[in-house]
């Protein structure tokens, strides 16, 4: 064997021993210098914050390992903000709370959260007041604002909308269409009118309605609710107006008959009925963007029938991240400075990142919607929000 075969021979060992190395020890060596933080997170946005490009750029741009666990909205203000509450953490914990004993965020052993992102804008800023009567002691709030958002829309169907437009309820501008007299369509839905006497065609029965997520049970539901209320207050949403208001709220609430679904069945429920069942439906922008990337078969199948209606005004529904640790403050900026996590938060998931469309080019997703959104109101405050729940029950 002469030089230059052993020189190869040692270098095809040190690759081969190379290589076993890093299968064994690769993830081990990356994680130098990674850092788990903590946040409690409301529904809404879980399949975009679980998106292995999105937690690959945390981990090789920010150096941050993000574990977000799922809390509901009145949990946070509720009960302390620690993972031992949801059943994760320190199993010791666990054990002493289920017998009993009282935690706080303060308590030795806990593990502390960096931050919380509410699903709601509502809670996000009630957190930061002090608690009241039996809330749980909170965190002090560093610092924060609205991350991801996306309006109230309408799901219908060709032929409704058709209808709608006839009845000058609506009109399209641009190839996007808006609901144009909110107060009369209302009225119709309280005075009974049919389909038919819109003009609909023969084989579509039933009144004028429009299915929602129940508003006493789930905060979309009680996002739409809340913009009805602004719409018959003339935006002006006081104590009088929701007093004043109420009554038609809560015929509305009765005609609308089951609201058995979740946002995600009521969604699947209109793809899959149709036209005959579910005329129109209120859910979020993001939706339709979602479907189109997780079902492109389906989505190609009804592209072509179904219609987005932006009621005019809307409302948004604002994910607002804040944080209590300088580590969950790595996270804010990576959402609000990060273009290509911006771009997948839109582009995958219908998350808007700006408040009226952000950096991108909303034509780029091949749905028809605005690339800004300006005819909107905003959602209730806390007080208002619980007299509307209080006065629906």
């Amino acid at each position: 064997m002469n030089k230059k075969q052993l020189i190869g021979i040692i270098i095809f060992i040190v690759l081969i021993v190379g290589i076993i190395i890093y299968k064994q020890f690769g993830s081990e060596i990356s994680d130098v210098g990674i850092t788990t933080i903590y946040v409690a997170t409301g529904g809404g946005k879980e399949d975009f914050l679980k998106d292995e490009e999105v937690l690959s750029i945390l981990r090789k741009e920010y150096k941050i390992n993000v574990i977000f666990d799922t809390w509901s909205n009145s949990k946070t203000v509720s009960m302390p903000l620690i993972r031992e509450t949801i059943g994760l953490g320190n199993q010791d914990i666990i054990s002493r709370m289920e017998s009993g004993e009282k935690f706080t965020i303060n308590s030795p052993g806990v593990t502390k959260y960096d931050a919380l992102f509410t699903s709601d804008i509502r809670y996000y800023d009630y957190y930061k007041q002090r608690p009241v009567d039996d809330e749980a002691e909170r965190y002090t709030v560093l610092g924060g604002g609205l991350t991801l958002n996306t309006p109230i829309v309408f799901y219908s169907w060709d032929k409704i909308v058709d209808a709608l437009i006839s009845n000058n309820l609506a009109e399209e501008q641009n190839g996007i269409y808006y609901v144009t007299d909110m107060d009369r369509l209302v009225d119709y839905i309280l005075n009974g009118k049919t389909w038919k006497e819109l003009g609909v065609s023969d084989d579509i029965y039933g009144n004028v309605s429009i299915s929602s997520i129940d508003p006493v049970k789930s905060s979309p539901g009680a996002t739409y609710y809340g913009l009805l209320l602004g719409i018959l207050s003339k935006g002006e949403v006081n104590e009088e107006n929701v007093k004043k208001n109420m009554p038609k709220l809560k015929e509305l609430y009765i005609k609308s008959g089951n609201m058995r679904f979740t946002p995600a069945d009521l969604f699947q429920e209109y793809l899959r009925a149709g036209m005959g069942t579910q005329k129109i439906i209120v859910d979020y922008e993001k939706s339709i963007i979602d479907f189109s990337n997780s079902n492109k078969k389906g989505f190609d199948q009804v592209k072509d029938r179904i219609r987005i209606l932006y009621p005019k005004p809307t409302s948004w529904n604002n994910h607002c991240y804040m944080y209590f640790t300088e580590n969950g403050e790595i996270l804010y900026k990576a959402f609000e400075e990060n273009e290509r996590i911006q771009q997948i938060a839109w582009e995958k998931y219908g998350f808007r990142t700006g408040i009226t469309g952000g950096k991108y080019d909303v034509s780029k997703i091949g749905i028809p919607v605005p690339q800004e959104i300006n005819s909107t109101i905003s959602g209730l405050r806390m007080n208002e929000y619980n007299a509307l729940i209080d006065g629906l029950k």
